[in-house]
């Protein structure tokens, strides 16, 4: 077997075990997924999935970690020279965006915030705590420079993620009470118009 067929072949096996323990995660948490769940919602023999990965735990980290990258290529970076108003409305859009399409992943994220993030703890510590001092700087000079009202700017990021993060989380919730059985295509525009408007003016932003 080519090289090239080798890795196309791993690639997709990744994509089915991933796609697999998100759907077992997001249903059974961390302690009550097993391998074999995993194995059987992807297809694959048990002896398949070790091969990968060796164990649950670094599947669930395999996971976690997909998740993260997703995030940070959606978000992309936030820079001075975008100005607070087009930081805003990227930040916003991207976070939203990813809550729809991508509700699983935020799913698993928030639950493993809730039961401590055990398995997150130095990402937390080091990587995620950094990246909010450094945006949190940004926003600090655009308040300072005048160009924005003076709000807390770590509050802020706080804000964008939670009220984004919210239509992934409590999906359920939001699709009960709007007595729908799923979001609908316009509903990304809608809730991106309307938290941006919100948040805008609630920074001095038109």
């Amino acid at each position: 077997m080519q090289k090239k067929q080798r890795q196309t072949i791993r690639a997709k096996s990744f994509e089915k075990i991933l796609a697999a323990a998100q759907d077992e995660f997001v249903l059974q948490g961390y302690k009550g997924a097993t391998v074999q769940s995993i194995a059987d919602k992807a297809k694959l023999p048990k002896a398949n999935v070790l091969y990968y990965f060796k164990n649950k735990e670094n599947i669930y980290h395999a996971v976690l970690e997909q998740t993260l990258n997703m995030w940070d290529e959606g978000i992309g970076d936030i820079t001075p020279e975008d100005g607070p108003k087009l930081a805003i409305e990227k930040f916003v859009r991207a976070k939203v965006t990813m809550s729809f399409k991508n509700p699983k992943a935020s799913k698993i994220y928030a639950m493993e915030i809730i039961q401590g993030a055990q398995h997150l703890k130095d990402f937390a510590r080091t990587y995620q705590r950094q990246w909010v001092r450094e945006k949190a700087k940004i926003f600090q000079c655009w308040i300072d420079n005048g160009e924005m009202q003076c709000v807390d700017p770590v509050n802020l990021i706080f804000l964008i993620w939670s009220s984004t993060q919210h239509y992934a989380d409590f999906d359920n919730q939001i699709l009960t009470i709007m007595n729908r059985a799923d979001y609908e295509e316009g509903d990304i525009e809608h809730v991106t118009h309307f938290l941006t408007d919100f948040i805008l003016r609630g920074c001095g932003l038109k």
